[in-house]
């Protein structure tokens, strides 16, 4: 239980420095933001829990594939916004929007013969 609260304090302290670095400087925290510190962090607990390279070999690859359709949520978020949408309808709309292309991309993956 210990450990689980120590990685859960890790994690959440790296998200409010970037939060808070990004006040100051919004190209700061894209760039740290951009670093890919979710996955770094997922991989090093995954190993530390595992012990497994395959584990953090598979998550790594997943994650590479997986990444595309992200972008979706990134192209659509700010478009909505310089249309002076609501906040929290711009962000709902981005998740909805980056949710299905995720069932679609997923679904052309199988197609096609890749297993995640």
């Amino acid at each position: 239980m210990t450990y689980f609260f120590i990685k859960t304090v890790i994690t959440a302290l790296i998200i409010v420095i970037v939060s808070e670095i990004a006040k100051k400087s919004s190209f700061l925290g894209a760039l740290i933001i951009s670093i890919p510190l979710t996955s770094l962090l997922a991989f090093i607990w995954l190993y530390f829990d595992t012990k497994d390279y395959q584990k953090v070999i598979d998550l790594s690859y997943g994650t590479i594939i997986l990444t595309v359709p992200s972008f979706a949520f990134f192209i659509i978020l700010p478009i909505l916004l310089k249309m002076k949408q609501n906040f929290a309808i711009s962000i709902l709309i981005s998740i909805i929007s980056t949710s299905i292309i995720y069932l679609i991309f997923i679904f052309i993956l199988k197609k096609i013969g890749i297993n995640l």
